[in-house]
């Protein structure tokens, strides 16, 4: 079945255009979690929930908006964030084993096998050296737009403009 017609039916509720597209897009979408949270039970919950949640909120999605691939990986992201932010998760993550750590900040690769299962990886390569750290922060480490110009050394105004800008470049590669 075409995505075209997945996602319409999944609009209109068919349980096999979300099975469908949850089969299509589950390791993809867990990727992206796992790299904020760093847990896979944790990512594998929050992807299930994400699934519940673009189902429940079928009807505000717009394919003028964008693809999608992206609408998910948004929710995606935005509830990774979240729960990162909760203060339950905060109180756990007190008493993770140090190594967690050192590979959150050595690991130049975060855009993992499981990240990668559309390819996304391939064309974020493409981009220049400060596309792909402004990316690779915000979006597969869960940063803020704050944070990545606390991290980079570079002025918030800039990291929003880059930011914009690389995406736009994907968006370029991507049609």
């Amino acid at each position: 079945m075409q995505l075209e017609s997945l996602v319409k039916n999944f609009k209109n509720k068919d349980v096999k255009a979300f099975e469908s597209l949850y089969e299509m897009y589950k390791q993809s979408v867990t990727g992206v979690i796992y790299n904020i949270v760093r847990d896979q039970k944790i990512a594998e919950e929050i992807t299930q929930d994400v699934f519940i949640k673009a189902w429940n909120n079928a009807n505000t999605y717009s394919e003028k908006k964008g693809r999608f691939f992206t609408w998910i990986i948004n929710i995606a992201r935005n509830a990774a964030i979240d729960k990162t932010r909760s203060k339950n998760f905060k109180n756990n993550s007190k008493n993770l084993d140090a190594e967690i750590f050192v590979d959150i900040l050595e690991n130049h690769d975060s855009l993992n096998s499981q990240t990668d299962a559309i390819g996304i990886k391939n064309f974020v390569n493409k981009l220049k050296d400060t596309c792909i750290k402004v990316i690779e922060l915000l979006y597969f480490k869960g940063f803020t737009q704050k944070e990545v110009s606390e991290s980079l050394k570079m002025p918030l105004g800039t990291v929003k403009t880059r930011s914009r800008n690389c995406i736009n470049e994907l968006r370029l590669m991507l049609k």
